[in-house]
Order: structure tokens, then sequence, then C-alpha cells
């Protein structure tokens, strides 16, 4: 996918962000926030909370992997469009190196957009130490049938073969 978009991503960061809340209670409790969304892409962050720290002083792995499973979905809808009901099929997560216990920044983005399926990855970042990633995730997504939303990403097209 080119880093040059050229065009507005199918859901807008209020109706995501609401959504998430909504949605996504858990990981909408987290008072997660997006700061950019583009076709195909986001960057979200996880504020730092006492209750997301592990004995140890670190940042709790099922945190992290709520993020990065949320991550990927907006990615997923800012190409689908509000498609409350594409779910999760798959994730993996390698947690990298140990977080320290401050906020968690992700990049969440597409790398295959199918009729059916949705497969990307996430990297997250510890909001002190952003060029070295503390967690990398992959993940496929099940998208239902849905009226199509036309988003075309320089070099890159909705539809392959699944």
């Amino acid at each position: 996918m080119s880093a040059r978009m050229t065009a507005a991503p199918a859901i807008s960061i209020p109706d995501l962000e609401a959504l998430i809340r909504e949605g996504v209670p858990l990981v909408g409790n987290f008072g997660v926030s997006i700061d950019e969304l583009v076709p195909g892409r986001v960057r979200m962050r996880m504020p730092y909370k006492d209750d997301f720290v592990r004995p140890g002083g670190t940042v709790t792995g099922p945190a992290m992997f709520g993020l990065a499973d949320v991550a990927l979905y907006a990615a997923v809808l800012s190409l689908i469009g509000r498609v409350e009901l594409a779910v999760t099929t798959s994730m993996t997560i390698n947690f990298l190196r140990r977080p320290a216990p401050v906020g968690i920044v992700c990049e969440g983005r597409v790398l295959k957009l199918g009729k059916r399926l949705a497969y990307g990855e996430v990297l997250l970042f510890s909001e002190d130490a952003l060029d070295e990633p503390v967690a990398h995730a992959t993940g496929t997504y099940s998208i239902p049938p849905h009226a199509p939303v036309s988003v075309t990403v320089s070099g890159y097209r909705d539809g392959g073969a699944d």
C-alpha cells in the first residue's frame, strides 16, 4: 500500500471512536483514542492506567492485545465503512520487549482486503520509545455481506480474491 492516500476513510474518527466505546465496551473503557485514520491505516493510543500494570511493573498483555485487536478493526472499517459485524477470526501477538508503565501507541494497517476476509498487522510501542516496538500482532477479520464502499488507495484496490 502506498503512503500517499487518494481518498478519505470510509468512516470518520468520531464515528469510529463512538463505535469502539459502544460496540467494544471493554476496550472502549481503556480510554483508547485515534490519532490518525486513513484508508487502510490507523494510529491509536491507549493511555496509561494503574489497572494495566502487571507484576513486574509492565503493561499487561491482555490490554495490549485488546488495543491491537481494535486497531485492526479500525483499519478494516476505514476501508469498508461501518460494518459492525466484521469480526476477528484469528489474531496472533508476539511480545518483543517489556513495555514501561506508560501509554501505548499502535499503528495498524490492512495488508490485504478481499470480499470476505481482511488481513493486517499492528505494531505497538511504548509512548516513551516510539522507535522500538514492544509487540507485533497479525490478524484476520471476517467481513459479512454489506453494501460496498468505494475507497481507492493509490496502488491498492478493494476486492481481491480471498
